[in-house]
C-alpha cells in the first residue's frame, strides 16, 4: 500500500502550481507549465487509485456485514474481484509514476557513434548503427538530423553525431550508451572467417537554451577552410568552425555545411549538450561512473550488446535478452523491443530499491 502522505504531497504540489498559474503573478510561467504537464498524469492516476481503493473498502465492508442479504453479497463478491485486479494495476502504475525521474528524460538526445577496434569493419558497423538509430528516431516521430559525419575509405563511419529531436527521446535512447559488438564475415575478408569488431555509442541529453548559459567570453571560435580526405582543401572560403569552451576545455569542430553560420549553429548545439552532460556528471557522480563504465574504451571485450550475423541474433548482455531478428533490429524496425525491455528492467530494479528502502 502506498503511504497516503506520499500521495498527498504530490496532490498538494499540483494544487499549488494550479493556484500559481491562475494568479496574475505566476512567476516562471514556462517552468510551472512544464511541471504541471508532468504532474497531470500522475495526479489522474492517484485519483483513480484512491477512488478504487475507497470502492474496494466499501465492497469488502458490505461482504463482511452479516446483515447483507445473500444476493447482494454474491454481486459484491463478483465486483470485488474486478476491483482487486483494477486496484493492483493502478497501484503499480502510481508506484512507477512516483519513481524519481531523471531530469533530462523529456529532452531530445544527441547520439555519438564512433568506430572502435576492428579497423574498416568497425567503421562499417558504426555506419549500420547510425542507420539503425536514424530509422528508429523516425519511427518514433522524432526529427533525425545528422550533425556531423566522418566517413572511412569504404563508406563506413569513423565518427557520427546524430540529433534525435523529440520529447522523451533521451529517456528511450539513454540505455544505448556503451560498446556494441558485431560478429560477422567482413566484406574485406576473403577466407570467410568471422571477425569481431566494435563501435561505441554515447547518448547525451540535448538541453534547452534556458538550461545551459554559455557566455561568449568563455568561447574561442576559430574558422578555417574545410578539408577532405588527406587534408585536401574542398572549400575556398573559411566555412569550417572550431569552438572551444575555455572553462571546461570542451572542443567541437564542424565542417559539414558550406555555410560558416550553419556550421557554427551545429557546433553550438553539440557543445551545449556536452557542457550540459558534464554538469550533470558533476552533480550525479554515481550515474557518471556507470555511464563511463558502460561506454568503456571501445575494446571488443567490453560490450553491452552483441550483433551476431551467422546466427541472426542480437543479445543484450545487461538483461540477458536474445532476439533472433537481427535484420529487423538493425533496420530500426524492432529496436523498440530491446529499448522497452531495458526501460522495464530499469523500472523494476528501481521499484525493488524503493521497497527495500
Amino acid at each position: 500500500m502506498i503511504p497516503d502522505a506520499k500521495l498527498e504531497r504530490v496532490l498538494d504540489r499540483f494544487h499549488a502550481i494550479e493556484a500559481q498559474l491562475s494568479s496574475e503573478h505566476s512567476g516562471d510561467f514556462v517552468k510551472l507549465s512544464k511541471e504541471h504537464a508532468l504532474l497531470s498524469p500522475v495526479v489522474q492516476a492517484i485519483r483513480a487509485y484512491k477512488e478504487t481503493r475507497a470502492a474496494l473498502a466499501d465492497n469488502e465492508g458490505l461482504l463482511a456485514d452479516p446483515a447483507s442479504d445473500a444476493e447482494l453479497k454474491s454481486l459484491a463478491a463478483e465486483e470485488a474481484e474486478v476491483l482487486r485486479k483494477r486496484f493492483a494495476l493502478l497501484e503499480r502504475d502510481v508506484q512507477l509514476l512516483l519513481l524519481p525521474k531523471d531530469s533530462a528524460d523529456n529532452s531530445s538526445a544527441i547520439v555519438e557513434i564512433r568506430a572502435g577496434t576492428g579497423g574498416e569493419e568497425a567503421s562499417l558497423f558504426a555506419g549500420d548503427l547510425l542507420k539503425m538509430y536514424t530509422r528508429y528516431a523516425q519511427l518514433q516521430g522524432w526529427k533525425a538530423e545528422l550533425l556531423s559525419l566522418s566517413e572511412s575509405d569504404l563508406g563506413g563511419v569513423k565518427e557520427a553525431v546524430l540529433a534525435a529531436e523529440g520529447e522523451g527521446a533521451y529517456a528511450k535512447l539513454k540505455f544505448e550508451s556503451g560498446v556494441h559488438r558485431v560478429q560477422r564475415v567482413p566484406v574485406t575478408e576473403g577466407s570467410g572467417r568471422i571477425h569481431t569488431s566494435a563501435a561505441t555509442v554515447a547518448v547525451l541529453p540535448e538541453p534547452e537554451d534556458v538550461e545551459v548559459d554559455v557566455n561568449d567570453k568563455d568561447l574561442r571560435i576559430d574558422v578555417y577552410r574545410a578539408s577532405g580526405a588527406g587534408g585536401q582543401h574542398v572549400n575556398k572560403t573559411e566555412s569550417a568552425v572550431r569552438i572551444t569552451h575555455l572553462p571546461t576545455g570542451i572542443v567541437v569542430a564542424m565542417q559539414e555545411e558550406k555555410s560558416q553560420h550553419k556550421n557554427k549553429a551545429k557546433a553550438m548545439k553539440i557543445l551545449k549538450a556536452r557542457i550540459f552532460e558534464a554538469e550533470r556528471e558533476r552533480t550525479e557522480r554515481a550515474r557518471a561512473a556507470e555511464r563511463k563504465g558502460l561506454v568503456g574504451s571501445g575494446d571488443r571485450s567490453e560490450r553491452i550488446r552483441t550483433y551476431n550475423f551467422p546466427q541472426g541474433r542480437v543479445s543484450d548482455h545487461r538483461i540477458n535478452l536474445t532476439l533472433y531478428k537481427l535484420d529487423r533490429i538493425l533496420s530500426g524496425d524492432d529496436l523498440s523491443e530491446i529499448v522497452d525491455a531495458l526501460i522495464t528492467e530499469d523500472q523494476a530494479s528501481r521499484l525493488a530499491a524503493e521497497d527495500a528502502a
